[in-house]
């Protein structure tokens, strides 16, 4: 791996942060991607729909839904977009991996081949959260506290040139790099995770917040405000400061977040009972970061992490228990639409269990269902099924890349 350092103005000022700037040896450089002259030229972007089973990954097409590739793979592993449109990050028990969906579009040009497992590869123990913003992936190790950041387009190119920074202690965590260089990155270890730290892009630390028990997840808003959950609420940073929200309610975490492009506001999930094995929560948190303020929405049917994204326009986006796509508007905090898609459903008890998942790209929402071995498409704007597939496998995680 190549690295890429930042200017550091002083650099005992990363001894006194816990940001640490470090290194990495030089790799081979791998082959990135697929056979170029096997791609062929398209008329328009062809998605790709990406699926975890038990044993394996399959990559479909996203409008036909037909197996386009099938590749085996032992153990939980967990999916993201890596966020140039073609690749998709693999958390498996050995590191992040790169799987190359076979579908891009390149200086106007659409392409497409056979998807192919690239060389490209993040060696770490734990890895965890994966964040895409302004051009950049971010990847965060909970077994190191080790942060991986590059230009998503270098993967094109095989073996992309990193920035690593460390977090003061191992935990699970999560970081996200915003267009100005500044670095949010969450504070924890073992026994307890408590807040945020932001530093400049020199690593010096501009401002911290440790009080927000239980720090888990992450999403950015229209303007570039980060907003971070707390199981008292949520920490929103923007303008240089940090912003406290506090849950309506004594206990009130919020885990589980969706940001867009599109609107100020966050939507995250919302738990009351710290008490119970597992809470089928019917509530949903909405966090403006431009008025800060913390809003709940009835929803009427329970859900579950894997059940929240955004439309096109920002709207907020809840796959119930229900079986239904229920649509949100985040500026009335109202539930405008709710459209049956798939039948009623509980969520399992070990949050590795497949359970209906959604993904959206563009204007479709991707949903599957795991007792009937289905995956939908759905029009969000008019809740019209374009398409419905039938899986070989069960189907777990989900994502899709635009192609």
């Amino acid at each position: 791996m190549h690295h890429r350092s930042r200017p550091i103005r002083l650099a005992t000022a990363f001894a006194v942060t816990g940001l640490v700037l470090t290194g990495c040896g030089t790799n081979p450089e791998p082959a990135a991607t697929g056979a170029a002259d096997a791609a062929v030229t398209v008329a328009e972007p062809t998605p790709r729909v990406v699926t975890t089973y038990d044993g394996g990954i399959q990559v479909l097409d996203g409008d036909t839904f037909e197996v386009l590739g099938d590749f085996p793979m032992e153990g939980f592993n967990r999916i993201n977009p890596a966020g140039d449109g073609r690749h998709v990050i693999i958390s498996t028990a050995e590191g992040f991996e790169v799987l190359d969906t076979g579908a891009w579009t390149d200086g106007g040009t659409s392409h497409a081949e056979e998807p192919v497992m690239t060389d490209i590869a993040f060696p770490t123990s734990k890895p965890g959260h994966v964040v895409r913003h302004d051009g950049k992936t971010v990847l965060f190790s909970d077994g190191t506290g080790e942060v991986t950041v590059f230009e998503s387009s270098d993967l094109a190119e095989g073996q992309p040139e990193v920035e690593t920074y460390s977090a003061e202690e191992a935990h699970h965590g999560v970081a996200v790099e915003l267009s100005s260089g500044e670095l949010v990155l969450t504070l924890g270890n073992e026994e307890e995770r408590p807040g945020i730290v932001v530093f400049d892009e020199d690593g010096k630390e501009i401002t911290r917040n440790e009080d927000c028990p239980g720090v888990h997840g992450e999403a950015t808003a229209a303007g570039e405000a980060v907003v971070i959950g707390c199981q008292t609420g949520v920490l929103i940073y923007d303008d240089g400061k940090i912003t406290k929200l506090d849950s309506p309610t004594e206990y009130g975490r919020i885990g589980n977040q969706a940001g867009s492009e599109e609107s100020v506001i966050t939507l995250g999930d919302y738990k009351q009972d710290p008490d119970v094995e597992l809470e089928r929560p019917e509530t949903i948190s909405l966090i403006n970061t431009e008025t800060k303020d913390l809003t709940l929405v009835e929803l009427g049917t329970s859900y579950s992490f894997r059940s929240l994204a955004r439309g096109p326009h920002g709207e907020g986006l809840v796959l119930g228990t229900d079986g239904s796509l229920h649509v949100i508007d985040p500026e009335t905090a109202e539930v405008t639409n709710s459209f049956p898609v798939i039948g009623e459903w509980e969520e399992p008890l070990e949050w590795q269990q497949p359970r209906p998942t959604i993904f959206v790209e563009d204007h479709t929402a991707y949903i599957t269902d795991p007792s009937t071995n289905t995956i939908h498409a759905v029009d969000v704007e008019s809740g019209e099924i374009t398409g419905t597939g039938e899986l070989e496998h069960t189907p777990n995680e989900l994502t899709a890349v635009t192609g």
